[in-house]
């Protein structure tokens, strides 16, 4: 019963961790097409926070960059979705049953 209290809780919080990710990806995606003041505190945060996923996806990935368009947004969220309807539902299927 507390394990699948505990396991439940986990799932819950790494969905939440995981949205909020791809809220933080498209959001600094979004930013990248109007250039904002780079001095900005909250670009900065989201720059930094976005930007490790974002090259790892270009360095295991290169043809995410086509033309100029860079794809490596969209292969993330893709990523984290995954393992959101998968590793995330698995939790919550083993502590309800």
């Amino acid at each position: 019963m507390v394990a699948s209290t505990l396991l439940s809780a986990t799932a819950t919080i790494l969905r939440i961790l995981i949205n909020t990710y791809i809220w933080v990806i498209i959001i600094a995606a979004l930013l990248s097409f109007v250039r904002p003041d780079p001095n900005n505190t909250i670009v900065q945060i989201l720059y930094r926070l976005s930007e490790p996923a974002l090259n790892k996806a270009k360095q295991l990935a290169p043809f995410l960059v086509f033309n100029g368009i860079d794809l490596s947004p969209l292969a993330v969220i893709l990523v984290l979705k995954f393992l959101d309807m998968t590793a995330v539902q698995l939790m919550f299927n083993y502590a309800q049953g």
